[in-house]
C-alpha cells in the first residue's frame, strides 16, 4: 500500500482523529474516539475528496442520523446545466445531506464541476453513465481503459464516492433475465449487456486493484452498486439479487484491505414483510458497512406517488440498519424530476429517516418533537413553523385557511374554537 496517501480509514486504523472525525462527532452528539473506531472497523464512512474543496464532512454508520441522498442529473432529452444546479440549491434547502449526479450526455465534466462548486455536502457519481456517454451510447465500444480513466478524471475533479457496479458478474446476467423486470439498473444492464457482448467478465471487478488504487489516492467513497436490484415487487429477495450481494460482501473485505472507505447500495422494490430480512442479511455479509438503500418501494401500483409508497419502506430499512437513504420522487417511473419533484421527495425522505431515529432512540432525535409539542400545546403558530421540517407549506396551510377578521390564535379552522381539544385540555389543566 502507498503509504504517502491517505484516507479517512486509514487514519482511523492508524488511531489518529481527523478534523472531519471531530466535525461529525460534534453534529452527532459522539465522542470522537466513537467515530474514529466506528470508522477503522468499516462501519461508518466520510465521503469526502479533498478536492472537493466547500465540502462540510459528513458521516454514515447505523449509529448516527439516517443520511437522505437526493439525486439530480440532465437526461438525454430534458434539462440543461443550469436547471440542474438549480435543483442543487432546491435540495440544499430541503435539508439533503447528501446529492448525486446522474447526468448523461455531453460535456459531464462542465455540468458535474457547477455541481461540485455550488455544493456543499458530498457529491456522488455513477461513473459508466460517463464512460458510456464519452462513446455515443454505443456500449460496443466501451472499453475497460476508459472506464478507469473516467473513474480517475471524477476523482480528480472531486467527486466524493462513487457507485460502481462491481459485483454483478457475468454468471448473475442468465438469472436477471429470467426475472419479471429483468434488469432495473442503468449501470447494471449497461455492464452485463457489455459482457454478454463480449463474452468477458465485469471490468470493474477485473480491474478492482487499479480502481482502489484511484480511489486511495483522493479518498473516494466506494458505494457498491446493486446492478440487480429487484424493480418490482414479483423480483424481490431473488437469486440474482442474492448473488450479487454475495460478491459486494467480498468486495467490501477488499476495499477496506486497500484502506479505502466503502458502502452497499441496496433494493429497490421490496415488499413491506421482507424489508427487515434484506437489512439484516446485508449486514451480516458485509460486515455492518454502511447501508445505502434506494426506498425500499413497498408497492408498484402509484406512480405519481412513489416518494410515499418508498417513505413508508424508508423508514422501516433505517430502523432495521440502512445509514443512508437515496430519496424517491414523485417522478418516479414517468420522468425528469422537476424542481418541485426534488422537493417533495427530500422532505417525504426526512420524515422517514427522523421516524427511525426516533424509533432507534438516537441521541437528542425526539428533542425536536417534543418542542413541537409544547409549541402546540402553547398556540404558539410561530415556533411550530420554525420546528417543521417544511415551514413554509405548514405556515401556508395554516394562514391560507383563515380569515382577515379572525385575530384569536387559539385554535385553527379543524375545531374552531367551541370543540377545539387542545383549548380544552389547557382550561382543565388550569392553563387558561
Amino acid at each position: 500500500m502507498d503509504t504517502t496517501v491517505s484516507t479517512q480509514l486509514i487514519e482511523a486504523r492508524a488511531g489518529r482523529i481527523t478534523p472531519e472525525m471531530e466535525a461529525v462527532a460534534r453534529d452527532e452528539n459522539r465522542p470522537p474516539e466513537f467515530v474514529r473506531d466506528e470508522i477503522a472497523r468499516g462501519h461508518a464512512v466520510i465521503p469526502m475528496n479533498p478536492a472537493h474543496a466547500n465540502c462540510r464532512a459528513v458521516v454514515v454508520g447505523s449509529s448516527y442520523k439516517t443520511k437522505v441522498n437526493a439525486n439530480i442529473g440532465r437526461s438525454p432529452v430534458r434539462s440543461c446545466n443550469d436547471e440542474e444546479v438549480a435543483k442543487v440549491a432546491v435540495a440544499l434547502d430541503a435539508g439533503a445531506d447528501f446529492l448525486m449526479d446522474l447526468s448523461v450526455g455531453e460535456d459531464l465534466g462542465d455540468v458535474r464541476r457547477a455541481i461540485l462548486d455550488a455544493c456543499p455536502v458530498p457529491v456522488g457519481t455513477v461513473p459508466i453513465y460517463e464512460a458510456l456517454s464519452r462513446v455515443g451510447g454505443d456500449s460496443k465500444a466501451l472499453t475497460e481503459d476508459l472506464l478507469l480513466d473516467v473513474i480517475r478524471d471524477q476523482a480528480e475533479q472531486g467527486v466524493d464516492f462513487m457507485t460502481l457496479h462491481a459485483g454483478l458478474k457475468r454468471e448473475h446476467v442468465a438469472l436477471a433475465i429470467k426475472r419479471l423486470m429483468g434488469i432495473c439498473s442503468r449501470g447494471g444492464a449497461i455492464l452485463a449487456e457489455w459482457m454478454e457482448t463480449f463474452e468477458r467478465e465485469n471490468p470493474l471487478l477485473t480491474r478492482w486493484d487499479e480502481i482502489m488504487e484511484i480511489c486511495r489516492k483522493h479518498d473516494v467513497t466506494v458505494s457498491l452498486g446493486d446492478g440487480l436490484r429487484p424493480g418490482c415487487l414479483a423480483d424481490a429477495s431473488d437469486d440474482a439479487q442474492f448473488a450479487e450481494l454475495d460478491t459486494l460482501g467480498e468486495l467490501v473485505t477488499r476495499c477496506r484491505e486497500a484502506g479505502v472507505q466503502v458502502m452497499v447500495e441496496g433494493p429497490g422494490h421490496v415488499p413491506f414483510d421482507q424489508i427487515q430480512m434484506n437489512m439484516e442479511r446485508q449486514q451480516e455479509l458485509c460486515d455492518k458497512a454502511p447501508f445505502y438503500v434506494l426506498g425500499p418501494v413497498v408497492t408498484d401500483i402509484a406512480p405519481g406517488y412513489d416518494h410515499i409508497t418508498s417513505a413508508i419502506g424508508a423508514t422501516s430499512a433505517a430502523y432495521h440498519g440502512a445509514s443512508l437513504l437515496c430519496y424517491v420522487t414523485p417522478a418516479e417511473h414517468l420522468c425528469l424530476p422537476t424542481s418541485d419533484d426534488v422537493r417533495q421527495g427530500l422532505v417525504a425522505y426526512r420524515i422517514a429517516a427522523h421516524a427511525a431515529d426516533v424509533a432507534k432512540g438516537l441521541p437528542g432525535a425526539r428533542d425536536h418533537d417534543d418542542a413541537m409539542a409544547k409549541a402546540r400545546i402553547n398556540f404558539d403558530w410561530q415556533e411550530q413553523f420554525k420546528l417543521a421540517l417544511d415551514g413554509d407549506t405548514a405556515r401556508g396551510r395554516y394562514e391560507g385557511s383563515r380569515s382577515t377578521e379572525e385575530g384569536d390564535p387559539d385554535h385553527c379552522t379543524m375545531c374552531g374554537r367551541e370543540f377545539c381539544a387542545v383549548r380544552t385540555t389547557r382550561r382543565l389543566a388550569g392553563m387558561s
